[in-house]
């Protein structure tokens, strides 16, 4: 399910929105939205959002040995436990195929190369996870002592496929105290509208501009339509990273989290870490 489709406008959207402002307490607000969230991942990962449910716990229950801990070398044990069994899951879903067709390459085995799909998101709910651990063990944050808030920081629809990662640190104070005005709200959904315009109205038609000119071969192209296609190209990827951005943000705005900027004008940067 993604932002710009009609099931994520018309049904999973106000569904969403009712059930968490027919809500009565915050934490109860949290337990809604934390459904919900699982629901929107389990749509595209029936079977992965296990994987993602048990990152999250086993992050969260090496959060609560660190602060036990905190001052003493048993803290950055269960630091390095949570780095090391995190990454561990990204190796293998990423690079373990790679590195088995490398090894029968160098030896000349047959191991078989392992085939499974990769789970959708996993860079980002692993790397969002881990900044909660690291700020954590450096005191940049607090403890989050309820496992469910925990997980609605992993899970949280808005930015779990997409980004803009976003670090524990920035939103600890908004899972556990924020409130959702009805000026929240507008600034949201016009923050969103502006997203889903540049997705859908620029991205999308570019890309099928690119797929008519590129997509054919470039030794068919004249040098016109090639710089087309080039410029067209450039049109669809900012302007897809930006609507996302967008929607993200607007999303995130109407359930009263306020995820930073990210995505600051970069064709107009002055160097390649700027960029």
């Amino acid at each position: 399910m993604v932002f710009s489709s009609l099931l994520f406008l018309y049904a999973f959207l106000p569904a969403c929105l009712l059930c968490y402002m027919a809500a009565g307490k915050l934490q109860t607000k949290n337990y809604v939205l934390l459904a919900f969230s699982l629901f929107f991942y389990a749509w595209g990962e029936p079977f992965w959002v296990i994987l993602m449910i048990l990152t999250g716990l086993f992050i969260y229950w090496a959060g609560l040995n660190i602060n036990r801990y905190r001052g003493r070398p048993q803290s950055r044990f269960y630091l390095i436990l949570a780095v090391i069994g995190a990454l561990s899951s990204l190796a293998v879903f990423k690079y373990l195929g790679f590195a088995v067709d490398n090894l029968n390459l160098i030896t000349g085995l047959h191991i078989p190369v392992p085939s499974f799909s990769l789970p959708i998101g996993i860079s980002f709910y692993t790397f969002q996870t881990l900044t909660y651990a690291i700020d954590l063990y450096r005191g940049d944050t607090k403890v989050q002592k309820s496992a469910a808030n925990f997980l609605l920081y992993e899970a949280l629809f808005p930015q779990l496929i997409a980004g803009p990662i976003v670090r524990y640190a920035d939103v600890a104070e908004q899972i556990d105290n924020r409130t959702v005005t009805y000026t929240g709200l507008a600034r949201g959904i016009s923050r969103f509208l502006v997203g889903l315009g540049k997705k859908v109205l620029i991205a999308n038609y570019a890309g099928q501009l690119v797929t008519r000119t590129l997509g054919a071969g470039l030794e068919k192209l004249s040098v016109g339509e090639a710089w087309m296609g080039l410029l067209a190209f450039a049109l669809q990827i900012y302007f897809d990273f930006s609507g996302y951005s967008d929607m993200a943000i607007g999303l995130g705005r109407m359930f009263g989290f306020e995820f930073k900027e990210n995505f600051n004008y970069p064709y107009i940067s002055n160097s390649i870490t700027e960029f």
